[in-house]
């Protein structure tokens, strides 16, 4: 056996803040340096943030993050540093060569580049050497053919305190005869594995049972490190480990947490199964060999409704941060959806940033009024009433001519939810606050919301999540609180919008424990009508559903972005025309 010191850095970088990232990675450097780590993982494109998307279009970005990694690679004199970034090539130089710079003076010259996702292994001070990620996702929330041509470098290894080390990018980690297997058959005992991996409702058993297989395939130990935070409607939750050669979990990061994963590896022997392939040594010995660690932390994984509720905190906290806001403010209807969010922004943010707004109605019934005010004291957040009946009396008034003869319908229920909209946009206007919206999964999947009412704002928190999943979530945060934090009634009256007298939402909806298996099945695994109905759903509810689904699509285009929390999000995820007519 033989000993190494790592570090996985799964840190929460920032898309496009270069000088910010190099700050980031400079001190996971340190830190890992401090411990005593022989070398530090940290996730894919760890320079740019991930996914750049078309900044990488931006000649100036890729020459600026390039110069940014020889500044990073010069501070790894104490400790190897694998660093995500993009290589850029031109496209008649022979694969081996990269346009670093300092290894050329092309750089810059904006024609006839293609462009890698890749890492650079840094050390004393240097690059030593670069690989290119061979497998290129394209599906789901991934589009990186749209930027980066596939790696065809001849692989290599590097021995850091006297391990044979190879290096892989994500998605090259879940193709079975793929580089890791290029890998261990060269003879690596070890695979640092770079992610920005999204996060999606069991996902982390999903990346776990892989990489059992790939170790178990393979002999050889895989270490995995992914990123962390949130990118407009992606979250990346971390959960970075180690799986040794037999396929066991020994090492294990918290999930949704910015950390140093800091571990001893006792490596064992792994001679070559096939033509041995090229070391470049680095280190024989580890700097830590005779001070080893207590022990590798083995995080245990949340709860799969708390992960979800985690992955909305994060989500939330970066995207307001991380677009230049403070406070948040929200429409507090005595609802569960607003309630939810609400304990969501305060877990993300803090009470004092958090600011509740009561917009009674004609409609609103008095236990709408008291359950948001006994929220908003149990989260302890500034509150204030508008009442909206005079706004919406003017605005009557003012359509009474041109609704002549016409009885009241829809429209006149969707000016109270507009006149809502446009009193948190005020608010938002004057003191600066993002406001966030309320709808979820079920409601925006079938257009039950309004256009600029219910759906105006900056940030939905809960636009992935179905209808009986927000319970599930408010139970889990009462049990975690050790009271109803949430209160009992807002989670036992019948759900309504309450934009006429007695409303509820099961009178122009089947019940959610219908609606949503249907919604899921239509929009997440791409089933047919043929198909939900022959798996038992009676067939006028599909038809009704299916079709409000696909007429509804104009509605979430004007949605804003939220976080992703299932296979198959609106949005980046699902990307269907807005004119079509196809039903099926």
């Amino acid at each position: 056996m033989t000993r190494l010191r790592l570090a996985l850095a799964q840190h929460d970088v920032v898309v496009g803040d270069i000088d910010g990232n190099v700050e980031r990675i400079l001190g996971a450097i340190e830190a890992a340096g401090a411990a005593g780590s022989d070398v530090v993982a940290l996730p894919e494109l760890a320079l740019t943030g991930y996914p750049p998307e078309d900044l990488l279009l931006k000649p100036s970005f890729v020459e600026d993050q390039l110069a940014a990694l020889r500044v990073v690679a010069a501070a790894t004199e104490r400790c190897v540093a694998i660093v995500g970034f993009v290589d850029r090539v031109p496209s008649s130089t022979p694969p081996t060569e990269s346009l670093l710079p300092g290894r050329g003076d092309r750089v810059g010259d904006g024609s006839g580049h293609v462009l890698h996702n890749a890492v650079a292994v840094c050390g004393g001070g240097e690059i030593l050497g670069v690989y290119r990620k061979r497998h290129l996702p394209n599906y789901a929330v991934f589009d990186e053919q749209r930027y980066f041509t596939p790696g065809a470098e001849p692989l290599a290894l590097y021995e850091i305190a006297g391990v044979p080390v190879g290096v892989t990018i994500c998605e090259d980690a879940w193709w079975p005869d793929g580089p890791v297997r290029d890998l261990a058959d060269g003879g690596a005992a070890l695979v640092v594995n770079v992610n920005a991996s999204p996060y999606h409702r069991g996902k982390v058993l999903e990346r776990e049972q892989m990489l059992r297989e790939r170790a178990a395939e393979t002999g050889c130990m895989i270490a995995y490190v992914n990123l962390v935070g949130g990118q407009d409607e992606l979250v990346f939750d971390g959960a970075s480990l180690v799986v040794d050669a037999r396929g066991d979990v020994v090492v294990r990061g918290p999930q949704f947490a910015a950390t140093l994963v800091v571990t001893d590896l006792d490596v064992a022997p792994h001679p070559p199964s096939g033509p041995a392939l090229p070391v470049t040594t680095v280190s024989r010995t580890s700097a830590a060999a005779d001070a080893a660690l207590e022990s590798a932390p083995l995080v245990a994984r949340l709860d799969p409704v708390h992960e979800v509720y985690e992955a909305l905190v994060l989500g939330t906290r970066d995207y307001v941060t991380k677009n230049g806001f403070s406070d948040v403010v929200i429409g507090l209807s005595g609802g569960v959806d607003s309630s939810l969010v609400a304990a969501i922004a305060v877990d993300a943010l803090g009470a004092d940033r958090v600011h509740g707004v009561l917009m009674p109605s004609r409609y609103s019934s008095d236990h709408s009024i008291t359950d948001a005010e006994k929220l908003a004291v149990n989260l302890g957040i500034d509150h204030r009433t508008i009442a909206i009946e005079a706004a919406h009396h003017a605005l009557l008034e003012l359509l009474a001519p041109s609704f002549a003869g016409h009885e009241p319908d829809l429209t006149e229920e969707n000016i109270q939810s507009r006149v809502r909209g446009v009193l948190l946009m005020a608010l938002s206007n004057k003191f600066g606050w993002m406001v966030l919206t309320t709808s979820n999964k079920s409601e925006s999947a079938v257009g039950y919301s309004t256009l600029y009412g219910d759906s105006a704002g900056g940030y939905a928190v809960i636009k992935d999540v179905p209808k009986l999943l927000v319970y599930q979530l408010c139970h889990d945060r009462n049990a975690r609180a050790g009271h109803d934090l949430i209160p009992d009634n807002v989670l036992v009256k019948p759900p309504s919008a309450e934009l006429r007298p007695d409303q509820r939402d099961d009178q122009s909806l089947p019940p959610y424990e219908v609606l949503d298996p249907i919604i899921e099945a239509y929009v997440e695994q791409d089933r047919t009508v043929a198909d939900l109905m022959a798996a038992g759903h009676d067939p006028d509810i599909v038809r009704r559903i299916c079709r409000l689904i696909d007429l509804a699509e104009y509605k979430r285009r004007q949605f804003p972005p939220g976080p992703r929390i299932t296979t198959k999000a609106f949005g980046k995820d699902r990307r269907l025309p807005i004119t079509n007519r196809y039903r099926g």
